[in-house]
């Protein structure tokens, strides 16, 4: 009921004026039973804006921290992310990819759609990055079609280290799904699981048609991080002191996604 609301009344109907999404491929969305939509991340607003193109509801994992706020602004929180149907998860413990996969396995097996990025978090320059395996267990374990998304704009709309997103046309563009039950029983084999994650990849290239690079988005971000650390040493300044911060991590990302 809290979902009907937030996607006709209140989030949906204000999303939709600010961005007009146009899309490209819905017909390729089972119209029943579980299946995986594995997008790109080049947003935080990726995941509340792929939802609202789709007439079926599409569950994300969050971290447990998103439901567990003091005071009022950690209630609208929590309220917020359970409207648009984020699931939590706890991150702790080292424990977090197993957490998801099991979750997303339920969720699967109920006949939901999950969400999911492959990449494990936002790419930090707008190109695409090496999936992770995970999402080709998660394919594997449970028998559901993936379908490949691409997020377009998203990017532009909300840089790295912007909080509020500039108004523009997102669109958003969906492959016909990938079927991987040839590889049935497979699901514990690491090279197996390497090349369905690539096979996801490459279908989500294909549709958002960005540049891909062989490393993790991760790593590349660490670099990043070491470089930026490194200037601002030899410039004289503390670390981390220049520069925009990046945003919270969406639903759906980092210690919340199946990963290897």
């Amino acid at each position: 009921m809290f979902y009907w609301v937030m996607r006709h009344v209140l989030a949906g109907p204000l999303l939709r004026l600010v961005f007009r999404p146009w899309t490209k491929g819905l017909e390729n969305v089972p119209a029943e039973g579980g299946a995986i939509l594995a997008s790109n991340h080049l947003a935080v607003i990726d995941s509340f804006v792929l939802p609202i193109v789709l007439d079926r509801q599409v569950k994300f994992l969050g971290k447990s921290d998103y439901f567990t706020g003091r005071g009022l602004r950690g209630r609208l929180v929590a309220g917020f992310m359970r409207g648009v149907g984020t699931i939590p998860v706890d991150r702790s413990g080292g424990k977090a990819s197993e957490a998801a996969l099991h979750t997303g396995l339920r969720v699967l097996a109920e006949g939901d759609l999950f969400g999911i990025y492959p990449e494990g978090t936002r790419s930090p320059d707008g190109r695409l990055y090496r999936g992770k395996t995970g999402v080709a267990r998660l394919a594997l374990e449970s028998g559901a079609p993936v379908v490949p998304v691409a997020m377009i704009g998203t990017d532009v709309a909300q840089p790295l280290g912007r909080a509020i997103p500039k108004p523009m046309p997102i669109g958003v563009v969906l492959g016909e799904p990938l079927d991987f039950s040839r590889y049935r029983g497979m699901e514990n084999d690491r090279f197996v699981l390497r090349a369905v994650a690539d096979e996801i990849i490459y279908a989500i290239r294909r549709l958002s048609e960005q540049e891909y690079v062989d490393v993790y988005a991760a790593t590349m971000k660490a670099r990043i991080a070491a470089g930026n650390a490194a200037k601002e040493t030899a410039a004289g300044t503390a670390p981390g002191t220049a520069g925009a911060q990046d945003a919270p991590d969406a639903p759906g990302e980092q210690g919340t996604t199946p990963s290897a």
